[in-house]
């Protein structure tokens, strides 16, 4: 089966900067589009970065030109850079195809934001 391991969450101050990690296996990786996703205490997990297997990247308004996902897939694995971190980017941070279908889900990774 997919098992999907985040890592590179921590704690960071506003303004500061994150890289995110996201390995796969199980699965032929290259052939999806897959995504960053972010569920903030009390609110439902949102999408907020995809990249398809050709490297066409979409992202959500909220994250436009702070965020930037690539992939690697010779080593399956999908990257978050995160700029200019605020303190609503607080949140746990997951990877899956998007969108999602039948993938569990990870762990995930906890990002907090705060000075």
């Amino acid at each position: 089966q997919v098992q999907l391991v985040e890592s590179g969450g921590g704690l960071v101050q506003p303004g500061g900067s994150l890289r995110l990690s996201c390995a796969a296996s199980g699965t032929i990786f290259s052939i999806y589009t897959m995504g960053w996703y972010r569920q903030a205490p009390g609110k439902q997990r949102e999408l907020v970065a995809a990249i398809t297997r050709n490297g066409n990247r979409n992202y959500a308004d909220s994250v436009k030109g702070r965020f930037t996902i690539s992939r690697d897939n010779a080593k399956n694995t999908v990257y978050l850079q995160m700029n200019s971190l605020k303190l609503e980017d607080t949140a746990v941070y997951y990877c899956n195809t998007s969108p999602h279908t039948s993938w569990g889900w990870g762990k995930g990774t906890l990002v907090t934001v705060s000075s």
